[in-house]
């Protein structure tokens, strides 16, 4: 059997160039997926680069076990968001058990197909309701609710909704403006890892650039639009998106972006602090937080991102014992 190494690096090759049919199948399954060539990229960039496999698997010390059945229920907010899951399930030396989610099973089918294909004694199962060692389980609130329940007797990764914010310090240059807005509108700012909230300096004025967005983001804009106009609340209107001055918290609407100034940065801090457990990653000039990432590398998580901050090979290692 091939090493983990040489079948993720394969991969990496083919999805250099998905099959036009593959992804026109995928648009179809769901028109929001305009940006699966950046989901691709980011993945092969940062998960599937041979060295940077390498330098991380040898951060582990994997046991020679039996493998363990883990089952994987996978998001669909974004393209291929499941597949981080699959990668570590596979690299811990375990079998997935993969239950894809409706919005995103072509692209995950694909890949899934492709791996087998590279290495065919690589087993990946998919989930129908069977029994397995283990699972993760990625999905809203609600439904993170619901698989603690219907999951409670067995190893368990549940993960809710998260959201992402930036912290400018009125520095920034244009061009990092400009990257915030790929960490905003990215995937229709659809994501966990898609900034929703700004905290910036009181005399800080700063313009974003929305992107030609698709048509069901385009209908939100105009909803939120004209509900905070009837609301009589003040906005500004980016063309496209809008943005509101608020407190600290996080918009209901994907079109909608809040804005929180501050003029002391330990009180930012402190609410990132406090707030911790509801954030997937911050985006910012400096290492303000343990989650922090530069501008414009919100949707290129590295294998050691791990969601929640909790480390998914420790948890399938320790399993594995």
């Amino acid at each position: 059997m091939k090493s983990i190494v040489e079948i993720f690096s394969e991969l990496s090759l083919r999805l250099q160039s998905i099959p036009s049919q593959v992804i026109e199948r995928a648009v179809e399954q769901n028109r929001w997926f305009t940006q699966i060539g950046t989901a691709i990229e980011a993945i092969r960039e940062q998960m599937l680069d041979s060295q940077k496999l390498t330098s991380w698997l040898n951060s582990y010390d994997i046991p020679i076990h039996s493998p363990k059945r883990i089952a994987i229920i996978m998001a669909g907010n974004i393209p291929a968001v499941g597949f981080a899951d699959l990668l570590y399930v596979i690299a811990s030396g375990n079998i997935p058990v993969v239950k894809y989610s409706s919005k995103d099973r072509v692209l995950m089918e694909h890949i899934v197909n492709e791996l087998q294909d590279i290495e065919p004694q690589l087993i990946i199962e998919q989930y129908s309701g069977q029994n397995v060692d283990a699972v993760i389980a990625t999905g809203s609130d609600s439904a993170a609710l619901h698989f603690k329940a219907i999951f409670g007797d067995i190893p368990a990764l549940i993960r809710g909704s998260r959201h992402s914010v930036a912290v400018l310090t009125g520095k920034e240059s244009e061009q990092e403006i400009e990257n915030l807005s790929k960490d905003i509108f990215t995937h229709s700012g659809l994501g966990c890892r898609n900034v929703s909230l700004i905290f910036a300096p009181k005399d800080f004025d700063f313009k974003l650039t929305v992107p030609p967005m698709p048509e069901g983001y385009n209908n939100n804009y105009r909803h939120v639009r004209a509900l905070l106009t009837l609301q009589g609340k003040r906005f500004t209107d980016c063309g496209g998106a809008l943005t509101t001055e608020s407190d600290a918290t996080f918009s209901r609407y994907i079109s909608l972006i809040n804005i929180c100034r501050y003029s002391d940065i330990n009180k930012v801090k402190q609410w990132l602090s406090e707030n911790g457990c509801r954030l997937q990653c911050v985006v910012s000039r400096e290492k303000i937080d343990s989650r922090s990432v530069e501008f414009g590398r919100a949707q290129y998580p590295e294998l050691n991102d791990y969601a929640d901050e909790v480390d998914v090979m420790k948890f399938l290692v320790t399993i594995s014992l």
